[in-house]
């Protein structure tokens, strides 16, 4: 299957112009918790900001994740939107198959961080983002420098397409653990910013007897 490249710019537009409410909050049986280390939990949503800038593309969006892999079927629901709360591209993977929501039209792959590349042609190591949101790096990533608290710092990530640096600014204290607040993810073609500005540790909620 072939998939149509856009400009996360020209979806912004676009998506500006026919100003299509957007609910960026998936439903989920799970409930709130406070964790000592962010590790303790696998499922979390947040919401922040995504700055993302390469040579054929800048822009800045709202940024809300919701992250659940305390189940056999991962589940993960990601949507960037405008200052005004326009959805531009909202993405949604589960069960092994991933889906892209952009212009009326939708395009899968099994590979998340595959199918927004070729939807969107924003170049982001999405697969592993959701230890790097909360401070965990990946066994093939290599420490270089540390706060002097000893969370990490600064670290280099492997990737066929080009290495990744990747900077963990400042760190913040969200549902109990300490969790990066400001990340900056770079390489020689691309700058990616992620401030965090809510992230909530989640659990399964108990089941009324």
């Amino acid at each position: 299957m072939r998939y149509l490249t856009f400009s996360l710019q020209r979806m912004m537009l676009v998506c500006c112009l026919f100003l299509t409410a957007c609910s960026v909050k998936p439903p989920h049986k799970l409930t709130n918790i406070d964790v000592n280390q962010a590790s303790e939990t696998k499922a979390w949503e947040l919401q922040g900001k995504l700055a993302f800038r390469s040579d054929a593309d800048k822009f800045s969006t709202n940024l809300f994740w919701f992250h659940d892999h305390s189940f056999n079927q991962p589940h993960d629901e990601l949507t960037l939107t405008t200052v005004i709360g326009t959805t531009v591209l909202s993405l949604s993977s589960k069960q092994g198959l991933a889906s892209i929501d952009v212009q009326g039209k939708t395009y899968t792959d099994r590979d998340p961080q595959q199918l927004i590349s070729r939807v969107s042609g924003m170049q982001i190591p999405l697969n592993k983002l959701p230890l790097w949101i909360t401070g965990q790096v990946t066994s093939d990533d290599q420490i270089e420098a540390y706060h002097p608290d000893g969370s990490i710092k600064a670290f280099t990530s492997k990737d066929i397409s080009g290495d990744w640096q990747v900077k963990f600014m400042s760190y913040q204290q969200q549902s109990g653990a300490n969790v990066p607040r400001l990340l900056q993810i770079n390489r020689a073609d691309v700058q990616i910013k992620i401030q965090i500005n809510q992230w909530q540790a989640l659990a399964p909620m108990l089941e009324n007897r």
